[in-house]
């Protein structure tokens, strides 16, 4: 006895059914196309949620958006055939923040995607080699299909600057940088120091990189180990750099003034046509001269410039040629003026030193350093760490020595700086321009600083 099966109403797509009236067969020969069209070619909506999503800034270390699934449309009821609904594969986005001592590899394992898919990402072209050096803080985010397969990712390096990378339809990996701007708004500070810079400006609101911006502003003028005292006041005007609303931090000093011992002192930043940054006088006098006072923030004094001093370790006259400045361990040594290492080594009484010469007439010495940061030969800038402090060599504690050399003879630090040239002032061709773009800084500072100023005065 033969087995009958029941007739199914169920149609394979490419396979009907031997006996199947025609005017069906065509009804589902179309439908079957549709079916195929709606699957593989991507709608714009389709194609969009393929994108990477952006990196979430304030997601914790893990997290996970999955994206809504796309619906394939029914075939209208009218054609006669019902069409199942086809799904495309659920996206994933995962967001991994980098840990001190992790790897790239360590990451895709946390991500759960191949190390076939890292190293292809990897050999797309120099930007994702450089992924390879990720940095503690920095964010990644993973965009992955249901099968495992990495479709982008992205890295966020800080609030403003991200770096995208996504799989093309020839599943190769494309880059772009995305690059967000933050909103900029003058503030202002002032202050009267009482104690110390540092206090009077913590106490006014100022953060420890504005006040040594404003310190380096008068570096020239000011020796900020020597010549402060009780009394002096500060006005300063900066940006504050804010995103979506919320301050991210602090832009570059649009204009200062500093009064020290009764002699006050303005300066203004401008950008000249070049669009390089510098300060100068409301006239338009350089602020840099060609050496700043202090090789070191500012610090103490515990050894002055002295050719009779009494010697610490011998207990013998011997000229002191230079200026000792107390210091922590590891505080950053800068070279006070543009020039040439000529020498960078150890001896027993110097310790680890430096030596660097300035142009034909001038030379600077740094003893007793704990790292030297330059070699001999090399070119330095002013400005430019050149070692850390520390105690070796003859030294009783850590300090930094430091000598002044011209034409071959022993100078005072903290005299000859101020009988030496300053930079070059701004050119008379610019002149237009630089007013143009620093009068209105400099009005808007003295604007702020009357009410300041009278409150200050009241408050005395």
């Amino acid at each position: 006895m033969q087995n009958h099966r029941k007739p199914t109403s169920r149609v394979r797509i490419g396979a009907l059914p031997k006996h199947f009236p025609r005017v069906h067969a065509l009804t589902a020969s179309a439908a079957a196309c549709v079916l195929v069209l709606a699957v593989f070619i991507p709608t714009p909506e389709v194609e969009a949620k393929r994108m990477p999503l952006p990196v979430n800034l304030s997601s914790t270390e893990e997290t996970v958006t999955d994206q809504q699934p796309v619906h394939v449309e029914k075939v209208a009821p009218e054609q006669g055939i019902a069409l199942a609904t086809a799904a495309v594969a659920k996206v994933q986005s995962l967001s991994l923040t980098v840990r001190n001592g992790d790897t790239l590899s360590d990451l895709f394992k946390r991500a759960k995607v191949s190390a076939g898919e890292m190293y292809q990402l990897l050999g797309s072209g120099k930007e994702a080699k450089k992924l390879a050096r990720l940095n503690p803080g920095e964010e990644l985010t993973f965009t992955v299909n249901a099968d495992g397969k990495l479709q982008g990712l992205a890295l966020q390096k800080d609030q403003l600057s991200q770096v995208r990378f996504t799989r093309d339809a020839e599943s190769r990996f494309q880059h772009d940088l995305v690059q967000r701007e933050p909103d900029s708004h003058p503030a202002y500070r002032q202050g009267q120091i009482d104690s110390s810079l540092f206090v009077a400006g913590s106490d006014a609101g100022l953060s420890d990189s504005l006040i040594m911006e404003m310190a380096d502003v008068f570096s020239s003028d000011i020796d900020f180990a020597l010549d402060i005292r009780k009394g002096d006041s500060f006005s300063v005007m900066f940006e504050e750099k804010f995103l979506d609303g919320e301050k991210i931090g602090n832009g570059p000093i649009l204009a200062v003034s500093f009064t020290n011992q009764g002699n006050t002192y303005s300066a203004v930043r401008y950008v000249d046509s070049s669009g390089d940054a510098n300060y100068f006088t409301p006239e338009g006098k350089s602020m840099r001269k060609a050496f700043i006072r202090t090789p070191l923030d500012i610090v103490r004094i515990s050894s002055h410039f002295n050719p009779r001093r009494l010697h610490p370790v011998f207990k013998s006259r011997r000229p002191h040629n230079g200026t000792d400045y107390a210091a922590p361990r590891g505080t950053p040594v800068y070279s006070t003026g543009d020039g040439r290492v000529i020498a960078s080594g150890y001896s027993k009484p110097n310790g680890n030193y430096v030596f660097i010469q300035h142009g034909e007439r001038y030379v600077t010495r740094y003893l007793h350093l704990t790292k030297r940061k330059v070699k001999r030969g090399q070119r330095v800038k002013q400005r430019q760490v050149i070692g850390t402090v520390g105690s070796t060599g003859y030294a009783t504690g850590p300090h930094l020595h430091y000598e002044f050399l011209v034409d071959g003879r022993h100078r005072n630090p903290a005299t000859i700086v101020r009988k030496l040239p300053k930079a070059k002032s701004v050119p008379s061709a610019e002149m237009t321009r630089f007013k143009n773009q620093t009068q209105p800084l400099l009005a808007k500072l003295e604007n702020y600083q009357g009410p300041a100023l009278a409150k200050l005065e009241d408050d005395n």
